[in-house]
């Protein structure tokens, strides 16, 4: 894996970049530390030629104050797009970086070949009393697990014998994206109005145990893009490139063909 630092708007983001073969624009999720070297994206790469840039505030990336939401990810992204020169190619985004990449689609998709969405959050469903997405920083850590995951020993975490960098890195994301979604509590109001706006081909996968955002809720934010495909993957929770990697390969792969 090799990692270079670009100026996007006055401050230095991370890209990172693996494998060979077609480009392939990966935003990561707030599982960004242990999702970069899993074995969902050591597959993906013996197919692709992965970037994989860190958004502000996570690996090492910086993060200057002003930047507060997704939406403005989504600018220095776009941004990062045209400095890298990527023209039509396929973007995959997990979670965080699934909302991100929806951000990213609804202002200027035109770079984009397809779009592939992996449990995205950043939409309200429900009215103002129906909890869309669970609130994981009030729950109990177990409980947090337990929605997460079909399979919790999937989301234990042993830092022990981490270096210190590492599990700096690791909180240093963990207060990012408490920063970036804390309010509005996980969307932006204004995403679900705009979704229509995207014209590329678009795909939603998504773990059929997700408590966290269930698959009704991935079903009906993929129904305000018009002809969006839905797949749901089982015995899986919010992660399922996780927990099912080769199921969700097999999905991308297939979409892209």
């Amino acid at each position: 894996m090799m990692a270079e630092f670009l100026t996007i708007q006055g401050m230095k983001i991370e890209v990172e970049r693996m494998g060979s073969g077609s480009p392939l624009l990966v935003l990561l999720s707030e599982e960004a530390a242990f999702e970069r070297t899993s074995p969902f994206i050591q597959d993906l790469a013996r197919s692709h030629e992965l970037i994989m840039p860190q958004a502000p505030g996570f690996g090492r990336s910086e993060r200057p104050d002003w930047i507060s939401s997704p939406d403005d990810i989504a600018y220095i992204y776009l941004d990062l797009v045209e400095q890298l020169g990527l023209k039509n190619i396929p973007v995959l985004g997990l979670s965080l970086g699934g909302w991100i990449a929806a951000e990213m689609a609804v202002k200027d998709d035109s770079f984009i070949s397809k779009l592939v969405l992996v449990n995205p959050i950043g939409v309200k469903i429900g009215g103002p009393f129906d909890r869309d997405i669970q609130d994981i920083w009030t729950l109990h850590p177990t409980k947090v697990a337990e929605l997460k995951y079909y399979d919790t020993d999937f989301g234990k975490r042993d830092y022990s014998n981490t270096p210190e960098e590492e599990v700096t890195i690791v909180a240093r994301n963990l207060e990012s994206f408490a920063r970036f979604c804390w309010e509005p509590y996980m969307h932006n109001p204004k995403l679900k109005i705009r979704l229509p706006r995207i014209k590329v081909p678009t795909h939603f996968i998504w773990g059929e145990n997700d408590g966290m955002t269930t698959a009704a809720y991935g079903k009906a934010y993929s129904q305000h893009l018009p002809g969006a495909a839905f797949a749901t993957i089982a015995k899986a929770g919010h992660y399922p490139h996780i927990e099912q990697p080769a199921a969700v390969l097999q999905q991308v792969k297939s979409f892209l063909a």
